[in-house]
């Protein structure tokens, strides 16, 4: 037993999103412990970075950049900070955060919380970051469908000196008509907008920041071939799958399991694993995947690479198992074939 596994029993008593809260600091007590290394961490190179390892934290726990140090203490490659709009926002009313632990599931529909973009660059600013930072950007939930580009171009430009990579999130079900940004000619026009604007600021940073393209797991046959030709065509350098889902799969009976929002944790695995596989297919090698979705354990991190993932990423999973759980995949997936 761990002592997350002590711990966890007084936070599940609390409200789920006083329980988030509450637990940075006691993670930031638990990596003061003497942490044993995993026995085998293998680097790997994608994107054109250096990962220490191929596991990383989902964007979505540290939406503020508060505890970037405390991440990378616990063994992660690399860390993923945001959702980041423009403009701080208060998001969604609560609750908005419930747990489903028969599930090992998570309900969210957080709205893109976040102090702004400028707020976090301060906490950036002063991260010692031994790994891989990324920086996830939002749109503003007050700023018109149409007009969600001028965001993530501001957003982009705010994040691009600071951040190792940058990825561009249009797959979250808690901002209103954002996933309509997925298809068609508006990914098309966002995704041109994007690439013209990295250019741009590649030669004024003096360095190249790379791209990645957080997708939704509730895609068909027909959205994801369309999606990889885009992503082709500008040459986008990543592409995460998955968000959270609004699928209800299995926990409709279960206390919470109607909530409106994204569900994460284990039951998004199958779905989410379903759609890493069909891009790895799509793309055909010429993108690298980083997978997320539901990985709560090593056998499911190497389930997510043998779909097709050069890296992965966890979240809900660290709220069931705790930092075990990251010791664990990274061991896992150093190994994996």
């Amino acid at each position: 037993m761990t002592a997350y596994d002590l711990i966890r029993p007084l936070l599940f008593r609390l409200d789920a999103e006083t329980a988030h809260r509450l637990t940075l600091p006691l993670l930031a007590q638990l990596a003061r412990l003497p942490l044993a290394a995993p026995r085998h961490s293998a680097p790997i190179r994608v994107m054109g970075l250096d990962f220490p390892n191929r596991l990383g934290l989902a964007a979505g726990l540290d939406k503020n950049g508060e505890a970037i140090d405390l991440w990378f203490s616990l063994g992660f490659g690399h860390v993923e900070i945001g959702t980041v709009t423009p403009r701080p926002q208060p998001g969604n009313p609560r609750p908005r955060l419930f747990r489903l632990p028969e599930a090992r599931g998570v309900i969210n529909r957080m709205g893109f919380n976040n102090h702004g973009i400028d707020a976090l660059l301060s906490q950036v600013a002063r991260a010692r970051r031994p790994g891989i930072l990324g920086i996830n950007i939002g749109t503003n939930a007050d700023t018109p469908i149409e007009h969600a580009t001028d965001d993530y171009l501001m957003g982009l430009a705010k994040a691009y000196g600071a951040a190792d990579y940058i990825t561009i999130n249009i797959s979250s079900p808690n901002t209103k008509n954002l996933r309509d940004l997925q298809g068609g000619a508006a990914l098309n026009l966002l995704l041109g907008r994007l690439k013209a604007e990295q250019t741009q600021l590649t030669d004024r940073h003096g360095k190249y920041t790379p791209i990645a393209i957080k997708i939704a797991p509730d895609l068909d046959p027909t959205q994801i071939e369309e999606m990889a030709a885009l992503f082709r065509r500008h040459r986008i350098d990543a592409v995460i799958a998955t968000n959270t889902t609004l699928a209800r799969h299995g926990v409709e009976h279960l206390p919470h399991g109607c909530e409106a929002g994204g569900l994460s944790g284990a039951p998004v695995f199958s779905a989410s694993t379903r759609v890493l596989s069909a891009f790895h297919k799509a793309l055909a090698g010429e993108i690298p995947l980083i997978g997320a979705g539901g990985v709560l354990c090593g056998a499911d991190a190497q389930a997510k690479q043998a779909a097709g993932a050069s890296l992965v990423q966890v979240y809900s999973g660290l709220i069931y198992r705790g930092p075990s759980l990251i010791r664990e995949c990274i061991e896992a997936l150093a190994v994996a074939p």
